[in-house]
C-alpha cells in the first residue's frame, strides 16, 4: 500500500499521525545516542579505576604501616 493509497483510504489525519509517530521514534533514538556514549565513557572510567585500585591494593606495603613503632619494638613487646 503506497502513501497515496493510505491518504485516499484513511485521510490526511491518519497519515500525519503515522508521520508524527515516525518522527517521534527518530527523535527518541537521537536522544538515546548521547546517553549511550555517556554510559560507555562511565563504564571505561570505572573499569580503569577498578584496575588501578586492584593493582595497588594487591601489592604488599613498601614500608611499615605503623609509623610510631618499628618492627623490632613490636616484636620485643610481645616476647
Amino acid at each position: 500500500m503506497s502513501t497515496f493509497d493510505v491518504l485516499a483510504r484513511y485521510g490526511t489525519a491518519v497519515l500525519l499521525r503515522f508521520a508524527g509517530a515516525v518522527v517521534l521514534f527518530l527523535l527518541l533514538h537521537l536522544v538515546r545516542i548521547p546517553l549511550v556514549l555517556a554510559a560507555r565513557a562511565l563504564e571505561t572510567a570505572m573499569r580503569r579505576l577498578d584496575a588501578y585500585t586492584a593493582r595497588h591494593t594487591a601489592r604488599p606495603p613498601r614500608q611499615p604501616i605503623n609509623h610510631y613503632f618499628t618492627q623490632s619494638e613490636g616484636a620485643r613487646a610481645h616476647v
